[in-house]
């Protein structure tokens, strides 16, 4: 933002949250956060895969019976 822009504007850029109605508007913002709603959104969906240390191969055998 440019120090020229007024200040209510930046507030109201600052307090701004995603909005079904955000995918179909042309502005920078909008298509802003609809990008970001679907990125966070797929991320979230896809969980977190984590490799998990085994120090012992019949330990893992064991907890697979």
């Amino acid at each position: 933002m440019s120090k020229n822009e007024p200040t209510n504007q930046k507030q109201e850029l600052a307090g701004k949250t995603y909005r079904v109605e955000d995918y179909q508007k042309n502005n920078t913002v909008s298509s802003g956060m609809a990008t970001s709603h679907e990125q966070v959104s797929d991320a979230y969906m896809q969980g977190e895969i984590t490799e998990v240390p085994v120090e012992n191969e019949s330990d893992l055998e064991n907890e697979s019976k």
